[in-house]
């Protein structure tokens, strides 16, 4: 018989190694999910604490739509409340967390509550996007230690912003997310070449 979480794991894996040799998840940053099940809601999720470079599938680990821990031997990340609510507000299949230079500089720099995206053949690779003129307008959220708070506020963004593709945390990092793992991670290479695109279109203007 399948094994859906040891698959769903294994591919969880092969992602959090590519994204950390691309920067965008190094040391122990980033945090990635995955459905196991919709309902009830059963996410395998890389536990807390584990370089990126090195993960195992000993180091994902599968919670419930409280983000409790279900199986597995490591700590669910206190960021597992903004995934369970990614994936209650969108239907997300799953959803990944990202922390890049880019997105941290641009939204330290933000005095506004996103960063709009216009103009460019990339945004062609989001899902439903089927021209450049597209404006993606991503919402920036504050950072906070409250995580169940946190993810109220994800909620209450996200279900008023049924456009967006992702959604920003000041000063930390990029949460994104598909109907699956495939086209996750195709929204984090995306978003991530465009914020890099934006960035340093900003710093030539301002020399």
């Amino acid at each position: 018989m399948d094994n859906p979480f040891a698959s769903i794991a294994a591919r969880l894996v092969e992602t959090g190694r590519r994204l950390e040799r691309r920067g965008w998840a190094l040391g122990t940053s980033g945090n990635f999910s995955a459905v196991v099940a919709p309902d009830p809601l059963r996410l395998a999720i890389t536990a807390s604490g584990i370089d990126k470079a090195s993960l195992s599938e000993n180091d994902v680990v599968e919670v419930d739509g409280q983000a409790r821990l279900v199986a597995g031997n490591g700590r669910p990340s206190a960021e597992t409340h903004l995934h369970v609510a990614v994936v209650r507000t969108r239907g997300a299949g799953a959803v990944l967390h990202t922390h890049s230079v880019w997105t941290t500089v641009l939204t330290d720099a933000a005095d506004t509550d996103e960063l709009t995206i216009r103009g460019y053949e990339m945004l062609k690779g989001l899902a439903g996007v089927s021209t450049h003129e597209h404006e993606e307008r991503v919402p920036i959220l504050e950072n906070s230690q409250d995580m169940p708070k946190l993810a109220r506020d994800v909620e209450t963004v996200l279900t008023g912003r049924p456009e967006a593709h992702a959604f920003l945390l000041r000063r930390h990092g990029l949460y994104t997310w598909g109907r699956d793992l495939s086209e996750a991670v195709r929204h984090v290479e995306i978003l991530e070449y465009l914020f890099e695109v934006v960035g340093r279109s900003r710093s030539q203007r301002r020399d």
